[in-house]
């Protein structure tokens, strides 16, 4: 029969034994010792200076003075005395210092958090995960970066995510305070899309990449398309507005067909083209002019031209076209001007185009 227990090594009582309490002293204090294992630190070799009765130690690798030998092994300060507790697999202690738990393998203190990760149902990381968001995590940085060929990674990185049907959603949504202001994904379809909101609510698609065959759209760029459909009269020596009272397209109803004014909806760099058709009145030697004109008052530059050869009805034509930087609310508009004779700019080929480029 064995002196000591099997797992602990706590001293039995022998039969016919003096000084029993001796035995069972030396017992208590191996399970004062051992029970729920807490020790100050896990990285010293040597015993500390002044140590507190009860202070307990894992002994780092190197052990010397009263520790020589003593490596992984627990260390005890009892009775004036340092006391070895050689550790057994399965032992478990809690690294004051560190606020970590570890755990005896047999060969060394390991950390509790288990390499493999599996079919967890919830998990949280510095907040509560919940049925609706079994993974959630608080935090003010995540990093992500790819495993080295030096580590025997090949040194990319892919994040997948995946969706199970084309009519399905799948994105990332931002929000702030909670409100979602944006969306970017497959949203109903596998094309890209970036959408937008101011309320949560309503969105509006800024970008779409059709997956087919990689043609980007933006649904809610500014553009028009605007011409007259009626000849409009202009006199010698006047520059006059022309009169596009229809559009074949008007994004953001950035064109007022009513006043012939385009008004920058937000600031930017924006294209704009003309075209001016002569159609005779009198006189085919008139002089054709025309421009673009910002705010109602300055011509913008690049966009002048004139036509001074005699022209020919319904053929002859100026075409302009210029970049410009504009401000929200900023107007343009096409004018047109007459010198020698006067003359119409024709119906339906008298056009005024533009949009945003940047």
């Amino acid at each position: 029969m064995s002196d000591t227990t099997s797992n602990l090594l706590l001293p039995y009582i022998l039969a016919a034994q003096a000084q029993k309490h001796v035995t069972h002293n030396e017992a208590l204090r191996l399970l004062d010792g051992l029970v729920q294992l807490s020790v100050l630190d896990r990285y010293l070799t040597a015993p500390p200076g002044s140590p507190a009765d009860g202070d307990r130690h894992i002994v780092a690798s190197g052990g010397i003075g009263d520790w020589t030998g003593w490596d992984a092994n627990v260390a005890l300060f009892t009775d004036g005395t340092w006391l070895r507790l050689p550790p057994r697999a399965g032992w478990r202690a809690w690294v004051e210092n560190e606020g970590l738990l570890l755990v005896y393998d047999g060969a060394g203190w390991i950390g509790t958090t288990p390499t493999d990760l599996q079919n967890l149902g919830l998990l949280g990381l510095g907040t509560t995960a919940d049925a609706a968001n079994p993974f959630s995590a608080k935090l003010n940085a995540a990093l992500w970066t790819a495993k080295t060929v030096a580590e025997g990674g090949n040194g990319d990185l892919f994040y997948t995510m995946n969706k199970e049907a084309a009519g399905d959603d799948l994105g990332l949504t931002l929000q702030s305070g909670f409100v979602t202001k944006a969306l970017v994904g497959l949203f109903g379809s596998d094309s890209f899309r970036l959408a937008v909101s101011a309320d949560g609510s309503t969105f509006f698609d800024g970008l779409i990449v059709d997956n087919a065959n990689g043609i980007v759209e933006q649904p809610q760029l500014p553009r028009f398309k605007a011409y007259t459909n009626y000849d409009n009269y202009v006199g010698v020596g006047a520059w006059t507005k022309i009169g596009l009272n229809n559009t074949d397209y008007n994004d953001q109803n950035c064109f007022d067909a009513g006043t012939g004014l385009f008004t920058a909806p937000v600031d930017g760099t924006y294209l704009f083209g003309a075209t001016l058709l002569y159609k005779i009145n009198a006189s085919a030697t008139a002089r054709m002019r025309g421009r673009l004109v910002l705010n109602g008052a300055t011509e913008i530059r690049g966009s002048f031209g004139e036509i001074s050869a005699t022209h020919v009805t319904l053929a002859t034509a100026i075409w302009m076209q210029t970049m410009v930087p504009l401000t929200a609310g900023d107007t343009v508009e096409l004018q047109g001007y007459f010198r020698i004779a006067d003359g119409y700019f024709a119906a339906d080929h008298t056009s005024f185009w533009g949009c945003k480029v940047g």
